[in-house]
């Protein structure tokens, strides 16, 4: 009967034994990588010196005086050539800014961090967790960024309809682009809106971007007559690129008759010029032929066409 409870008693010894021993090296383990992290951390703030800092701020500033420059010369240059070479001349612009801030980037890391293999590839993994957390948002508009210099949904100087906002691409950056609004806003919207929105794009690299102008008239208007009021409005305007369709489409609403006037400007960035060139020549020619308005408009039936 004692033999029987001592080899029974005896596997819960060693258990015990076991689990105070397996205790014991974790919290060895634990302490060691404290260690070893906290004298890692003494390493890297012992190399952070004043002369590294003026030379990190000395890199930045440089970075900074050849995106400006960059910028500016390529915008002098993209008003100078022949008008058919402006927007591929500024499609450099993106290309130059994300080279010079990527290697501004390296850089400094090579200056604090002495880049080496294994540090390289500890600080990827580092840099990967840290945007995968807490930079989630910048980090996706950053890739998207990068995506669309490849895949070209926008590019400088396009007319673009895009998160709710129109304007022309004036700057591509590395998070976003800047539209000039046609109220001379200036709207930054980041990259990662193409992941789930539509984007519009009314040039897509050209000069030249339809204008639809819209005119409302009565049932009793001859729609033969306006058309060719509205052809001939057009063709006159010396903002018309004649070697593009001119279109004119009509519908019939409740209200009266609506026409649709689709031509091109010779420049995209004349859009709004262009318009209201036509309108006002239009309406000149509508009161001259005694034309008539419609008297009850349908403001929601309008919208919705």
């Amino acid at each position: 009967m004692e033999i029987r409870e001592y080899s029974t008693a005896l596997p819960t010894v060693w258990l015990a034994r076991l689990a105070q021993t397996s205790a014991s090296d974790t919290t060895q383990e634990a302490s060691q990588a404290a260690s070893d992290t906290a004298n890692e951390s003494k390493e890297l703030l012992s190399k952070i010196t004043g002369p590294k800092i003026l030379q990190a701020l000395l890199i930045l500033v440089v970075a900074y005086l050849i995106i400006k420059a960059v910028d500016w010369l390529v915008i002098a240059l993209s008003e100078r050539v022949a008008r058919y070479n402006r927007l591929r001349i500024k499609q450099f612009q993106p290309f130059i800014r994300t080279s010079v801030m990527t290697v501004t980037v390296i850089m400094l890391m090579n200056l604090f961090l002495n880049l080496s293999r294994e540090n390289v590839l500890a600080i990827t993994g580092t840099i990967a967790v840290a945007l995968g957390f807490a930079f989630k948002d910048y980090a996706s508009s950053i890739i998207a960024g990068i995506v669309g210099l490849f895949e070209s949904p926008y590019r400088v100087g396009d007319r673009i309809a895009i998160a709710d906002e129109y304007g022309e691409v004036i700057s591509y950056g590395l998070r976003g682009i800047r539209l000039r609004t046609p109220s001379d806003n200036v709207v930054t919207v980041p990259h990662s809106h193409i992941w789930t929105n539509t984007v519009s794009n009314a040039n897509t690299g050209e000069l030249e971007a339809q204008v639809v102008t819209e005119f409302y008239l009565a049932h009793e208007a001859d729609p033969e007559q306006v058309a060719s009021i509205l052809y001939r409005v057009a063709h006159t305007s010396k903002y018309t690129h004649l070697k593009l369709p001119i279109l004119v489409v009509m519908s019939e609403h409740s209200w009266g008759s609506l026409f649709k006037l689709r031509s091109y400007p010779l420049d995209a960035r004349d859009e709004f010029a262009y318009a209201t060139d036509l309108t006002i020549r239009a309406k000149k020619e509508f009161a001259r032929h005694n034309l008539p308005y419609p008297k009850r408009f349908d403001l929601e039936e309008s919208t919705s066409s």
